[in-house]
């Protein structure tokens, strides 16, 4: 039974998601940076808006300097690195922090803060600017918004564990 208590405790799951999450964003990370080319194509023709309907109402709002588009693929990869490092720390405090009220309290805000990082990665960033501001919706190519929102949920599901109240001394705190 105590193998069970701890197992399917809130503190578990929490821990567990922080590792698929730590995880997945440092694949993500990693893919982006030996396979530069790749999203950096991506960045390109979303800022570029150049398989989006070619409304002259929204076409003033496209970038097509190749700069511009690399210094923010560049963001993106740095901001997804942040995310994995912070999300990994998490991780290593929650593993600590077995009967530590103090240590657990760091790795939620450390949870916290990586999950609300990503939320502003793929929420503010991919759904909001990429999304709707350079229209990537209208885009049969070039439309992120799926993998977007996959990411968006499982930061928002997880921000909602992590502050949930604890109902049991081996939850999280």
């Amino acid at each position: 039974m105590r193998l069970l208590a701890t197992l399917g405790s809130l503190r578990a799951v929490i821990t567990v998601l922080v590792a698929i999450t730590a995880a997945q964003m440092g694949l993500v990370a990693f893919g982006n940076i030996t396979d530069f080319g790749t999203n950096a194509a991506f960045v390109q023709h979303v800022f570029a808006m150049d398989t989006t309907f070619n409304s002259p109402d929204t076409m003033w709002r496209s970038i097509t300097h190749p700069g511009l588009s690399t210094t923010a693929y560049l963001v993106v990869i740095g901001w997804e690195v942040l995310i994995t490092v912070v999300l990994v720390a998490a991780l290593v405090v929650w593993l600590r922090s077995h009967a530590d009220a103090r240590r657990a309290e760091l790795a939620r805000r450390l949870a916290s803060l990586g999950w609300l990082l990503e939320v502003l990665l793929f929420g503010g960033g991919f759904i909001v600017i990429g999304g709707e501001w350079f229209m990537m919706w209208q885009s049969e190519k070039w439309n992120g918004l799926q993998a977007a929102l996959q990411n968006l949920i499982i930061a928002a599901v997880g921000l909602i564990l992590v502050h949930l109240p604890s109902r049991d001394s081996e939850a999280a705190t």
